[in-house]
């Protein structure tokens, strides 16, 4: 097919963003992906042999988690943990399948998404089908909150539902591939004709006259450079802004980050590590909770040393304020006075729904404050709801991540993401 297309595109990242894209735009451009990361590969160690050595202090930095789980990159900040997927698949061969429709903030500076959406829901397999396979636990505490007026609403997944062995290993990689993630859209750009580079790490754009000339990467120790007519700049909310910012195009200081914190206790027996992550969400006024065991405050919070078997855990996902940066090197990111009011509401509200669940308050303890929904340094504004398109930006260089969205939404971006970039798709 490549051979028949006379104009060129570069796709720069294969997550949400990159991988609709590049999926759309084949056929129309002939397509040339760029990804830093490898191939992905899931979490292949035993989970409760692992476990063995916590005690061991192996487990002392969070960043050693890419031992363990190479397409997962870890950095720090002085209040939290960052985490994100490098590697084909980006950060959806890590997430644990939401597939939430969030885009009440872009409809507010009028961008209309449903089209997109309605196409998105027509293609992938989004279902709520894992609900009748719910264990007593899961059913139980879905139980609580409803008596306490939570609003819980069954999670639509991307999964393939029959597949799905209820596991717990969403967020470290799905070991029978019943979680969907955007590399099935990359192979279909493949298959099409477009060609996946890997381990390419673009550095910075080369802008001339209005328009990107060419794209300046490292590939397998060398320095590379390719050129396109049309070049889409999908690497997150941590790998975008640094590259236009080295291209000589200015970001804002507005980065946003989706805290997250687990409330969690012992209940032994509970096995809640048995049960597809994140099965029903409720949202709140800032924030969402929803049952979770988090894998990361396991191996390196010392306060997780429970058996996984033994625990229950409630997840608390802050819509945080957008305040803060990146350049590549160093990110500036701190928890503001209304965030961490904001987050004691949501402890204050896990707490009696684990101790409505059996745990004792007093035995109830925290996990490790991190993040995983960077975005919204470029953010889009009303003047450009129907180009989505930044004037700062060069007429050929699109960006199709979370840098775009304009504020924090305390929720899985990845289906909104996806129709963001199937919308820019139709607009190049």
């Amino acid at each position: 097919m490549g051979s028949t297309v006379s104009k060129t595109a570069i796709v720069i990242g294969t997550g949400a963003g990159g991988g609709m894209i590049a999926k759309e735009l084949q056929g129309r451009y002939q397509v040339t992906i760029l990804e830093a990361g490898k191939e992905f590969k899931p979490f292949a160690f035993s989970v409760r042999r692992l476990a063995g050595l916590r005690r061991s202090g192996i487990f002392f930095d969070e960043r050693l988690i890419r031992t363990l789980l190479p397409s997962m990159l870890v950095e720090k900040t002085d209040d939290m943990v960052l985490v994100r997927g490098i590697g084909v698949g980006g950060t959806t061969t890590l997430a644990t399948g939401n597939a939430v429709r969030c885009d009440g903030a872009l409809k507010e500076i009028g961008i209309d998404l449903d089209a997109q959406f309605e196409e998105l829901y027509r293609e992938l397999p989004i279902t709520t089908e894992h609900q009748r396979r719910w264990t007593k636990t899961t059913k139980h505490m879905y139980s609580i909150f409803e008596e306490m007026d939570l609003e819980p609403v069954v999670t639509p997944k991307f999964l393939y539902a029959p597949q799905c062995i209820g596991c717990g290993h969403c967020a470290i990689g799905c070991p029978t591939g019943a979680k969907w993630d955007t590399r099935s859209l990359i192979d279909e750009a493949v298959a099409n004709g477009a060609e996946l580079i890997t381990g390419c790490r673009v550095t910075d754009l080369e802008i001339s006259d209005g328009a990107v000339t060419a794209v300046r990467a490292k590939h397998r120790g060398r320095k590379v450079t390719y050129g396109a007519d049309l070049v889409v700049l999908a690497a997150g909310g941590l790998g975008t802004p640094p590259i236009l910012e080295k291209s000589g195009i200015p970001c804002r200081s507005r980065l946003f980050v989706d805290p997250v914190l687990c409330v969690a206790g012992p209940l032994p027996g509970i096995r809640q590590d048995r049960q597809i992550l994140m099965p029903f969400i409720s949202q709140q006024d800032g924030y969402i909770l929803s049952p979770y065991m988090d894998y990361l405050s396991f191996f390196f919070n010392e306060d997780w040393r429970l058996p996984m078997r033994d625990m229950a855990s409630i997840m608390i996902k802050l819509a945080d304020e957008e305040a803060g940066s990146t350049d590549g090197k160093k990110i500036n990111k701190t928890m503001t006075s209304v965030d961490k009011a904001n987050m004691d509401r949501a402890i204050a509200q896990s707490r009696e729904i684990l101790e409505r669940r059996g745990v004792p308050r007093e035995q109830q303890f925290l996990g490790t404050l991190n993040a995983g929904h960077p975005g919204g340094m470029l953010p889009l504004t009303e003047a450009e709801s129907e180009t989505l398109h930044s004037p700062l930006l060069p007429e050929n260089l699109y960006v199709a991540d979370a840098t775009i969205l304009p504020k924090a939404m305390g929720n899985p971006p990845i289906l909104t993401i996806m129709a963001l970039a199937k919308k820019i798709a139709e607009l190049v």
